[in-house]
């Protein structure tokens, strides 16, 4: 293994994000969100077998051979901690793998508003960490585990596909239960997670009604949840939540939602002047103004309420590009590539702000 040993080493050493590899090819790394790719030799077919015989679990073999594709973690101990995924493309394996730090990262570590750290000291109710692929939600709901772990006595039970952060117990109590290898599926977790005396339970991905629902029913008897989902906005998630069920029962999926969610934190990562990237970070909390709006079917109002809901520490993602701007993280022409409203953003960067917001409150 001494070919995939030093490409990792070599991506360690140039702090790549990303690995990829296939046979033929060179492999390449991504640095600051840009592919490189790396000059060494190819890796034959054989290579790329022995390569994934080498790193794959054995209780995930005969899954993978079914499937053809599949997630877990891969330690190396003299590099460290990768997330990997293996998957076929024209009949031979490919590998994707992202580093994942050794140390949990804290909210100052990833340039995240301290808000977040008040919405994880939350009681009860469900937090959503949300964005696309690639986005960060990982390390942020990872720093909000470990604000809790620092702060709170709790018992926290992790459900993963694969784990990533390694937790150490401090204040609380950490199990991490990985699929495949501690359960057999998320779902036969979420049926036994209630029974193991949880104060914080965290989903790593809320895929479907049935973890939605094993969430609520978390929720609904002094849980808190923490989980993530793909969405672009924050008020966005909650009409993906309610795409999950059938048309007839997504009233009473939605009173539900009014009733338990804490809050929806997205995010996307933007380049940074300095280098690699921080997130612009777009938060909804649950205030009587949001859970009003959700109660009554009025989500298109939704983002209204966040742009005006500052006071209660909301904030769109407009304005989280503008203040990075203003702090001279970012460049205002890379804000406004990454902006839901860039015509609107545009206008702030010249002092002009409209009140829009207020007038669809209003009406």
């Amino acid at each position: 293994m001494e070919y995939f040993d030093s490409l990792l080493k070599f991506a360690l050493d140039q702090n790549a994000s990303d690995i990829h590899v296939k046979a033929g090819h060179f492999p390449s790394i991504r640095i600051s969100s840009e592919l490189f790719l790396v000059q060494m030799d190819a890796p034959t077919g054989e290579q790329m077998d022995a390569i994934v015989h080498h790193i794959l679990p054995k209780h995930l073999e005969a899954r993978f051979e079914r499937d053809k594709e599949i997630d877990f973690s891969y330690y190396n101990p003299a590099i460290g901690r990768y997330r990997v995924n293996i998957f076929y493309q024209r009949g031979e394996p490919c590998l994707a793998m992202r580093y994942v730090k050794a140390n949990i990262p804290s909210f100052a570590d990833l340039h995240l508003p301290e808000q977040l750290g008040k919405i994880a000291n939350a009681e009860n109710g469900i937090i959503l960490v949300t964005g696309s692929t690639g986005s960060g939600k990982s390390s942020t709901m990872a720093a909000m585990l470990e604000h809790i772990n620092l702060t709170e006595k709790c018992h926290i039970v992790t459900l993963e596909d694969p784990i990533e952060y390694v937790f150490t117990d401090k204040e609380s109590i950490i199990e991490q239960r990985e699929v495949g290898l501690d359960t057999v599926s998320f779902e036969r977790a979420l049926t036994h997670v209630m029974r193991q005396d949880p104060d914080v339970i965290m989903i790593g991905e809320m895929r479907d009604s049935q973890s939605f629902m094993a969430a609520l029913a978390a929720a609904d008897t002094g849980h808190l949840v923490v989980t993530t989902l793909h969405t672009t906005t924050a008020y966005s998630s909650i009409g993906r939540i309610l795409d999950f069920f059938p048309a007839e029962e997504r009233d009473q999926i939605r009173r539900q939602i009014a009733a338990n969610m804490r809050a929806v934190i997205c995010q996307r990562l933007v380049p940074a002047i300095a280098g690699g990237a921080v997130p612009a970070v777009e938060i909804m909390i649950n205030t009587p103004v949001v859970h009003k709006m959700i109660e009554e079917n009025k989500c298109d109002k939704l983002f209204a309420a966040v742009e005006t809901g500052n006071d209660d520490g909301m904030q769109t993602f407009n304005q989280s590009l503008f203040k990075l701007v203003k702090e001279g993280m970012i460049t205002e022409e890379v804000a406004l590539t990454k902006a839901t409203n860039p015509d609107a953003l545009r206008m702030n960067f010249r002092g002009i702000f409209l009140d829009e917001a207020r007038r669809i409150l209003a009406s």
